[in-house]
Parts: C-alpha cells; structure tokens; sequence
C-alpha cells in the first residue's frame, strides 16, 4: 500500500536513493525497483520506500540484481508510482552512490510520462568515499562500506543499496574536514525548487511498501 501525503516530510533533508534497472542505458533500459531512505537534515531516518517495477519488458540482467521476469508480475508500472515518487524527492537534496546514475534513470522514466524533474543538488556518496576512505580496495558501493566497517548489505537491492549510502553518508561526514555547513546552500537550494505534481494513474497506486526505520540496518 502506498499511504499519502504524512509519510513524505515537508521540511526538507535528504532523500537517499537507488535504482535497480534493466541495463546500463537510461535511454535503453528501465527501472526495475526503486529504493528511497528519507533524512532530516541531521542524517536522521524519517522514512523508506520500496517497490519493484514493471519494466513493460525484460527485467535485464538477473544475475547481478536477483529480479526475475516472475518477480515484477503485478507490480505497478512506473507511472503508477510516479505520483508518490515525486511527493517524496521534493524538497530534498538527491543522494547515492553514483548519483548522477540514479538521477539519469529517473530523469529518462520521468520524462516517458511527461514529467520534468527539476535540477535538484546531488550528494555522491562514491566521491565522498574518495575523499574519506583512500584504503578502500576500489569505489563500489561493497568497497566502501567494507572499508567503512559498516558490515554486510544485499548489494543490488534497492533498498539496501539505499540504506548502505544512506550509513556511509553518516559515516564520512564524521571526518572534521567535511562539514555538514556545505550542505547548508544546496539545502536551501532544494527547498526553494518548484516541484512538479502528478496525479493517480487509472491503474491505482500499485504495491509499494513504506516502512519507517531508525538507524541503520545491513
């Protein structure tokens, strides 16, 4: 079920995302889960979303994010979602690892219903870790929060992926040479953003799942 509007705060933050999709081409290619961990602005969790996505189409490379063909059967295509979607990123600077990655496929799946997405700041948490983890033994995701000892994550889950970017964020910003206070401007600049709003699809509001957490869980 996807509830309304309480769950998605109002008072700015971070949200803290990960896209599983069907290959590497935003323009190719489609969402095939979308993993969501909403901060306050002290890093705190406010709120997490999850759902699977029917891609109208292969699921892509099941191997590496574990998502069969059967798996999406049922699940809410992405306009269905859409509404809901846009409801939590507003007025939220964008964080993940790799960011602009995630960014691109939103953008791209966005764009197929008519939406644009403003240019909101990003957070990348990989170049965070180049700067606060150089013994990492490389800059994936796996590598970085190894070497942050954050422990083990289902790497290529949505949600894990979002939660374990979500933990390393915390933990870089530890470090006194990175300073919260810089995120003070982008902050701002994502409240101030106008935001597009969608309505329902005729389809409903498909399968999502919200739960809320507090900390962090591998």
């Amino acid at each position: 079920m996807v509830p309304g509007r309480a769950l998605s705060p109002a008072a700015g933050g971070f949200a803290v995302v990960d896209i599983e999709a069907s290959g590497s081409s935003p323009w190719r290619h489609r969402v095939v889960e979308v993993g969501v961990v909403l901060l306050d602005r002290a890093l705190r969790v406010e709120a997490e979303f999850v759902t699977l996505v029917d891609p109208n189409g292969p699921v892509g490379p099941t191997h590496v994010h574990r998502i069969t063909q059967d798996d999406v059967v049922g699940a809410p295509r992405f306009r269905e979602i859409a509404p809901f979607l846009l409801e939590l990123l507003a007025g939220r600077v964008l964080v993940g690892h790799h960011v602009s990655c995630d960014r691109a496929f939103l953008e791209r799946e966005f764009a197929r219903i008519g939406v644009s997405l403003p240019p909101v700041p990003l957070l990348c948490t990989m170049r965070l870790a180049r700067r606060h983890l150089p013994e990492a033994g490389g800059f994936g995701l796996g590598a970085c929060v190894a070497a942050a000892g954050l422990g083990a994550f289902a790497a290529h889950s949505a949600l894990a992926d979002a939660r374990a970017a979500a933990a390393l964020l915390r933990h870089c910003t530890q470090v006194p040479s990175d300073p919260p206070v810089e995120w003070v401007e982008p902050l701002r600049e994502a409240s101030a953003l106008p935001w597009p709003r969608l309505g329902p699809s005729r389809r409903g509001r498909g399968r999502a799942q919200v739960r809320r957490r507090v900390g962090y869980e591998a």
